[in-house]
């Protein structure tokens, strides 16, 4: 979607779970992370560059998406947001045109 100022309401039609890491210590030092829902959304998902690397004799493939929202102030690094079974980890964000309006989410699809 090309951002010339204004976003049709009707194109954020993906509801969507924003999810924070919450971390409990695993008592021998370390720490288990788990993620616990902060709030639900309308966004759209465009996904945007899939590519393979080849490692160790497998083909994975990443797939990259830019996730359009609604301006939040509580984003922050480590958290993701979930459709259904998929998940997106947030890599980036960032006001789009710098008005407060929408914010604009670099993600990377998480394959279970």
């Amino acid at each position: 979607m090309a951002f010339d100022g204004t976003i049709d309401p009707g194109a954020f039609t993906a509801r969507l779970v924003l999810e924070q890491p919450v971390e409990t210590p695993d008592g021998q030092g370390g720490v288990e992370r788990t993620f616990s829902a902060l709030a639900t959304l309308w966004a759209r998902i465009e996904p945007t560059v899939a590519k393979a690397d080849e490692a160790a004799g497998t083909l994975p493939v990443t797939v990259t998406h830019r996730i359009w929202m609604r301006r939040r102030e509580n984003l922050a690094g480590g958290m993701r947001l979930r459709k259904g079974a998929r998940l997106f980890a947030i890599r980036a964000f960032r006001d789009p045109d710098e008005t407060g309006r929408y914010t604009l989410v670099d993600c990377e699809e998480i394959k279970p």
